[in-house]
């Protein structure tokens, strides 16, 4: 997603959330989904219930054996855990392809790959790449059984994507190696920060360091009308030498390359906990003058190599269990507000969550094509 290298654009934290805060086994079995009447086999389920219940579907994905992922590296948002989860869980192998890839290189695989036994099954995908995806048709549409559950501003209403899991935009810093750690973007000016302040990958093809562009702008008298005051922060922040072109990664902030990452929250307070032992003190700060909050959706392939599989993985991930593994890596789950409700969302893990003041708030689609766009074209130009 990068993830290490970044990740997409996601959009609506919902008010609730932030408040409580070679395949192997060739083509995919027809029989579950014509059993159910439908006439394309698997790639045509558009629910659980298409393949007679979880039960079949189970039985249909185990029969496939694999499901190929792409950028899904294993300390980003605990994705690791939640991948030996489900494969301990289902017969089901998961390969990853490329772990530190970004939406853009995800939507590239899907393209470039149609047809292909190699292609990827399932895509974890910044909103303005689900956007564009679902318009170009590379999405199936499938519907997991908590679908009524997901707020309808954070789903698409045909079910070629959905929000999944997210977090803010936060600054994490090495407080062995920083003396005062940075709290907003305005501190990230000051001087004894030079050579200091670090991206998770380029917002053109990042959905975190796109976030951090947008959080920046927000920060700078700008809008999500217009993100050019984020570009313009980041041009002055690499002129003062702060900025610098290293991408943040977890052997980055192990090995103090970059003393000072813009990043999501849960990524940063997950290297907190996973370098604790390695003697680094990484501090997370949610910036109050550039509060942004943002969701990563999932989508399914349309010419997924093991369509059943793809579809077990999904009902997986809205599961219970998977949103609790979502919270347990410090990222706020899409269905938090009702598990919180029911009584199924661990109290522990979300006692844990980054605190969070101030209120934020949400571009429209409009906005975040307007900006994805500007990014495209006067970035590279800003940085030079």
């Amino acid at each position: 997603m990068p993830r290490p290298s970044g990740r997409h654009a996601a959009v609506l934290l919902g008010a609730a959330v932030l408040t409580t805060l070679s395949a192997a086994c060739g083509a995919a079995p027809d029989a579950p989904a014509d059993a159910a009447g439908h006439t394309g086999g698997a790639k045509a389920a558009e629910s659980a219930a298409a393949f007679g219940g979880m039960k079949a579907l189970v039985a249909a994905a185990e029969k496939e054996g694999r499901l190929n992922a792409i950028a899904l590296p294993s300390d980003w948002a605990n994705y690791g855990e939640l991948i030996k989860t489900f494969e301990a869980k289902y017969k089901v192998k998961i390969k990853v392809e490329n772990p530190d890839a970004a939406s853009a290189d995800e939507i590239a695989a899907v393209k470039s790959r149609k047809g292909q036994d190699r292609a990827p099954d399932v895509l974890d995908l910044g909103i303005a790449f689900a956007r564009s995806g679902a318009e170009e048709g590379l999405f199936a549409p499938y519907k997991v059984e908590p679908w009524d559950k997901i707020p309808d501003g954070q789903k698409d209403a045909d079910g070629r994507w959905y929000n999944d899991y997210g977090g803010y935009v936060s600054i994490g810093c090495d407080a062995k190696r920083i003396k005062v750690c940075p709290q907003t973007f305005a501190d990230l000016l000051k001087p004894e920060y030079k050579g200091k302040v670090a991206l998770n990958g380029n917002p053109t093809k990042s959905g975190s360091a796109f976030g951090g562009v947008y959080a920046a702008s927000l920060a700078d008298k700008g809008s999500f009308a217009d993100i050019q005051p984020g570009i313009d922060f980041f041009g002055k922040l690499k002129k003062s030498g702060n900025f610098i072109p290293v991408e943040s990664t977890p052997a980055t902030v192990e090995k103090g390359e970059t003393p000072i990452s813009i990043d999501w929250d849960y990524l940063n307070a997950g290297y907190a906990d996973q370098f604790r032992s390695k003697g680094v003190d990484w501090k997370v700060a949610i910036p109050t003058d550039g509060v942004y909050a943002q969701y990563y959706s999932q989508a399914i392939n349309k010419q997924a190599p093991h369509p059943a599989a793809a579809r077990l993985w999904m009902e997986f991930l809205y599961s219970a269990e998977g949103q609790n593994l979502w919270l347990k890596g410090y990222a706020r789950p899409v269905l938090l507000p009702t598990m919180t409700e029911d009584g199924t969302a661990d109290k522990s893990f979300v006692a844990k969550l980054p605190e969070v003041s101030g209120t934020p708030a949400f571009p429209a689609s409009a906005e975040l094509d307007k900006a994805k766009a500007t990014l495209a074209e006067k970035w590279d130009k800003a940085l030079s």
